[in-house]
This record gives C-alpha cells, structure tokens and sequence, in this order.
C-alpha cells in the first residue's frame, strides 16, 4: 500500500490500470513529456536528474544545452547507480526527474532543500489532492507553476509493447525560488506526443 497517495485519510484504489504504474520495476517516461517541460521552462546551470533510468531524460534536457548530472539507486545502465536522492547530501542548481511513485512526497522535501535555482516533479495530477499535502507542502513551499498535460501520458514497463493509452492526469509541478509563493496553473500545448512520441518507438533508449 502506498502511503503517500493519501486523501483525506484514504488510500488510493488498488484496481489501477497496469500502464498507469511506477515503480521499482521501471516504467519509463516517454521523452515527449520532458520535452514539453524543457520548451516550457527555463533552467539556468546544471541540472540534476536524480532517477535517471536508461537516461533519456537527462538527454533530453543535454539538447536545450545544460549539463547533466545523472544518477539513480538502481542501475538502469546510465549515469551513476547506487545514489540515493533523498540521503545524497550534494545540491544542484536545478533538479528534474520522474520520482518513484512511493516516494514523491520525500522527492519535494528533498528537492526544496537541494536545489538552488529549480526544481520540477513529474507527478501524477492528483497530488494536489489531499490535507495532509496541504498542511506539509502546499501551504508552506507551493510550486511556482503547475504544468498540467492535455494529452495523456501512459507509462509502461521498460521493453514491453506499446499499445493502448493511459487514464491517469500528470503535470510537471515546478518549484522556482525566484518566484512568488503563490502557484500558477498552466496547460502544456498539445502537439508533443504527436511531434516525439514516435521517437520513442524508434528508439527504445529515448525514455527516461
């Protein structure tokens, strides 16, 4: 059970599509999406990814010209394996990644406190639901903007077949210490998965 998908003292359903999962089995994120963030916001200096992957995140964000410092807990066979995010005790000017889905809620904590310029969450819509985010995260450190997806992300298992199409409302939820504390909410354009989703199925390396 994940204790971190709470509303209101309830947990979420257990009856979840299976292309909507994250987790320890690595379901990557398709390359459209960091590219929607990228074309959407600014990240002055290094950025980094702290749950690489395969990497295609961290190439991605390397074509809008950052230099990327790219590691994770598992070895995925890029960057640097065994870096644990929430213990690392490095900082970067700023941070993007996809979080393990059991573990968001200690990625912002981490992010807010290791992270110099930015900071920016792949998260499921639904984690503005909930008093207890509320009370611990949105009321204290809300992000800056909030970058809900018009069209539908579906994650699934790395080398499967791609086929069907997600359920679930993602955003990039952004943390900017430059900016008011007070967020924005803003709609992605629509056109990315369309422009790069194919590139995803040409090239199984261009996922997170």
């Amino acid at each position: 059970m994940d204790a971190t998908y709470n509303l209101n003292g309830g947990f979420k359903p257990t009856n979840k599509r299976f292309a909507d999962l994250d987790g320890p089995d690595f379901f990557p994120t398709p390359a459209w999406a960091t590219h929607a963030l990228m074309d959407s916001e600014t990240f002055e200096g290094e950025v980094w990814e702290p749950a690489c992957g395969d990497g295609a995140m961290a190439r991605v964000i390397e074509e809008y010209g950052n230099k990327v410092v790219a590691t994770d807990l598992f070895d995925r066979g890029y960057g640097q394996p065994g870096i644990d995010f929430l213990a690392e005790s490095r900082q970067s000017d700023n941070i993007i990644t996809n979080p393990p889905y059991n573990s968001a809620e200690g990625f912002v904590a981490a992010g807010l406190a290791k992270s110099r310029k930015k900071f920016a969450l792949l998260l499921r819509l639904a984690f503005l639901e909930g008093a207890n985010r509320q009370r611990t995260i949105f009321q204290a450190t809300p992000p800056a903007r909030i970058w809900v997806f018009s069209e539908r992300i579906t994650f699934y298992p790395s080398g499967s077949v791609q086929k069907g199409s997600g359920t679930t409302a993602y955003a990039w939820f952004v943390w900017d210490k430059a900016a008011p504390a007070h967020s924005e909410l803003k709609w992605l354009p629509l056109g990315y998965k369309s422009r790069f989703g194919h590139q995803s199925e040409e090239n199984p390396m261009l996922f997170k």
